[in-house]
């Protein structure tokens, strides 16, 4: 571990804080455990405002305006694969809040030398399963993109026929086979073999969408879970890597409309759409795509209201993103933005974030991709 990197947190911690008392004999102590330890420990003051600094530097996150708000469960002492499941249970009911989602993470047990934290292999504590159809291939990184599929094609999500494998070699059954099926989370934890750990019912709101004036777009039999619980990103704080963090904000509509049942390699449901519809699929220059997309959004914003489940729509959450960018600003804070993330992907240039440049720079504390055998 670096030292320098725990002392650029502290001060940055103490300058920002004003209950967080001396700095100097805070950073001897952190430093001395450094050179005998090779790490150290948070306190809990340090690691919460280290988790909402992490937030407030996510660079593709657009809906950062409520950093502060974000709740903290310390489950440090939590290092084995059961234990995280059951925290990931909890975490997903209190997040949840009846459809009153609150932003929430969970930080379990650090990296320490020679005993690494433990590590969920899903991307989200919920996601879909993709199953391959038999005689289908996938080319190319199935993690990351699906690439191309060959003949009979994906049931449920293409970008999880990766971890569902996984699933399935492990001893998954699999569920119903549905393109909706909840897959299991997949935890590593003290070098034994990883944990398969279904998530109950209760854990888990879904939402079934309809439209609120096309009666048949139920019968398309679409549905999108409530929480979007991020748990394949390590936080990193002054130096200390938590692998096993999972985080969570509300949905922003087009997240789900427009990319997760919109994308050629998800569910890639802009056909089915456009039947319902009886649009003019016969050309590109008919719109019909636009239109669909559109349509499949309303949906989505319409269901999530009427099941009262916390979302958000793209024009609000990118006056929210400038009202933050402003406050940072103000505070004399760098605020990194990816441009290509925060701009929403449906009507972009009709949005004020669309206008305008951003600085993209790495800070810390921050939420971060390991390869998987980090």
């Amino acid at each position: 571990m670096d030292p320098g990197e725990a002392e650029r947190f502290l001060r940055m911690y103490h300058a920002e804080d004003p209950d967080a008392g001396p700095l100097g004999p805070r950073l001897r102590e952190v430093l001395r455990h450094i050179a005998r330890y090779g790490t150290y420990t948070h306190t809990a003051a340090e690691l919460a405002y280290g988790a909402r600094v992490a937030w407030r530097n996510s660079s593709r996150c657009i809906g950062r305006l409520y950093w502060r708000s974000l709740r903290v469960r310390d489950r440090r002492f939590v290092d084995d694969a059961h234990g995280v499941a059951a925290g990931c249970v909890t975490h997903l009911r209190e997040a949840t809040g009846r459809g009153r989602i609150r932003p929430t993470i969970t930080v379990f047990a650090q990296d320490r030398p020679g005993r690494p934290g433990p590590r969920i292999r899903n991307e989200q504590l919920i996601r879909y399963a993709g199953y391959l159809r038999p005689g289908a291939t996938v080319t190319g990184d199935a993690h990351e993109h699906i690439g191309h599929l060959g003949p009979g094609g994906v049931i449920g999500d293409a970008r999880n026929v990766e971890i569902t494998e996984l699933a399935l070699r492990l001893g998954w059954a699999g569920a119903e086979g549905t393109d909706f099926d909840v897959l299991p989370l997949v935890i590593e934890a003290g070098g034994r073999p990883p944990l398969l750990a279904t998530l109950p019912p209760d854990a888990v709101l879904e939402v079934p969408l309809v439209h609120p004036v096309h009666d048949w777009f139920a019968g398309l039999g679409l549905r999108w879970h409530a929480v979007p619980a991020i748990s394949g990103m390590c936080l990193e704080i002054g130096g200390v890597c938590y692998p096993c963090a999972p985080f969570n904000g509300w949905y922003m509509g087009t997240e789900i409309g427009a990319r997760n049942l919109a994308d050629r390699d998800r569910y890639d449901r802009l056909g089915a759409v456009a039947a319902g519809l009886g649009l003019d699929t016969s050309s590109d220059r008919t719109l019909w795509k636009d239109q669909a997309l559109v349509e499949l959004n309303v949906a989505v914003l319409h269901s999530f209201a009427a099941a009262g489940v916390t979302i958000t729509d793209h024009h609000t959450e990118s006056r929210r993103f400038l009202t933050h960018l402003e406050r940072e600003e103000r505070s004399g804070r760098l605020c990194p933005a990816d441009w290509s993330w925060i701009v929403p992907p449906l009507s972009g240039s009709t949005t004020p974030v669309f206008h305008r440049y951003y600085e993209d720079v790495p800070l810390s504390p921050a939420f971060v991709h390991h390869p998987p055998d980090k």
